[in-house]
C-alpha cells in the first residue's frame, strides 16, 4: 500500500436519513459532484458514526456486507446493497499506522448506512474498495483527533479518507415536517463550526463542548460529530477547505459536508 499517487482529499459527509441512499435532492446532488471532482482513489477508509464501540477495529474482509442498521423504513431501502470490495491490505496498513494503538482486524461488521448511503452517490458503481475504521467510545475528542493524524500518510498512497456523521444530530428534538425551521441553537452551533473550519481553528472544533448549551443540544452524544475530527486532522497548511453543501433538516440535523484538499463550490 505504498505506491505514490496524487494526494487524495479527505471528505466529511453529513449523511442524514438513510433514505438519502434512494433520494435525489440537493445533498445527494452535492455528493455526486464531489465524486466526479475527485481523483480516482485506490481505496476508501471510512469512519462512520454508526460503528461506535469500546476499542478500535478495522474491517479486514474481502467482501464486506451491506448492513441495514435501522428500522421503520420502506422495504426498498432494505433491498439496497452496496457491493464494494474490501481491502485486507489497507486494513493492515491502517493497523500499522496506528501503532501503538491496538486495532482489531474485524471480519463481521461490513459497511453500515453511514458509509453506503453516501457512497452510493459518490461512487455509484461500487468499484472502489472500502474499509471501515471504528470510533472508540472510550476516547476524548482530542484523542480521536491525534489518532486520526497518524492516518495522514494514506493520502499520499491514493487512499480517500471519508468521515460520515452530522455536525448537529439531535434525534430527540426532530420536527417531523419537511418545511421545519431549524432551531436557533442548531443554526448557531452549525455556523460556529463552519466559521472555525474556514479559519482552520481546529482547537475550537476539538473542544466543541466549550461552546456551551448550543453544543450540548447539537451534540447530545458524540458519535455523529467525531468523524469530522478524522477529516480535519488530515488538513495541512497547503490544503484548501470547501463546504460542498450545508443545511439543517427536520430542525435538528445538519447536512454540512466538508472537503479538505478539494476546492468545490456549493
Amino acid at each position: 500500500m505504498t505506491t505514490q499517487t496524487s494526494r487524495m482529499p479527505a471528505i466529511f459527509f453529513g449523511h442524514g436519513s438513510p433514505m438519502n441512499a434512494l433520494e435525489h435532492n440537493r445533498y445527494t446532488d452535492a455528493w455526486r459532484r464531489v465524486g466526479t471532482s475527485l481523483p480516482q482513489p485506490k481505496a476508501i477508509l471510512a469512519v462512520s458514526a454508526h460503528w461506535y464501540l469500546r476499542g478500535t477495529a478495522v474491517t479486514a474482509m474481502d467482501r464486506p456486507r451491506t448492513i441495514h442498521d435501522f428500522g421503520g423504513f420502506p422495504r426498498e431501502l432494505f433491498e439496497v446493497h452496496y457491493p464494494a470490495p474490501g481491502s485486507p491490505a489497507l486494513a493492515e496498513r491502517v493497523r500499522e499506522l496506528l501503532v501503538p494503538t491496538a486495532v482489531a482486524p474485524d471480519m463481521d461488521w461490513g459497511l453500515d448506512h453511514g458509509t453506503w448511503s453516501v457512497l452510493a452517490h459518490v461512487f455509484p458503481n461500487a468499484d472502489v474498495p472500502v474499509v471501515q475504521l471504528s470510533l472508540d467510545a472510550t476516547l476524548a475528542p482530542r484523542e480521536h483527533y491525534e489518532l486520526a493524524r497518524r492516518l495522514a500518510p494514506l493520502r499520499d498512497e491514493g487512499i480517500l479518507i471519508v468521515g460520515s456523521g452530522n455536525v448537529v444530530h439531535n434525534l430527540g428534538r426532530i420536527q417531523w415536517a419537511e418545511d421545519a425551521s431549524p432551531y436557533d441553537w442548531a443554526m448557531r452551533f452549525n455556523t460556529c463550526v463552519c466559521e472555525a473550519l474556514l479559519a482552520r481553528d481546529h482547537a475550537t472544533l476539538i473542544d466543541y463542548p466549550a461552546l456551551g448549551a448550543d453544543a450540548r443540544l447539537s451534540v447530545p452524544t458524540p458519535e455523529h460529530y467525531l468523524p469530522l475530527l478524522y477529516v480535519i486532522a488530515q488538513q495541512t497548511d497547503r490544503d484548501t477547505l470547501s463546504l460542498p453543501v450545508d443545511g439543517i433538516e427536520l430542525g435538528s440535523i445538519s447536512m454540512l459536508s466538508v472537503a479538505a484538499g478539494l476546492d468545490i463550490e456549493p
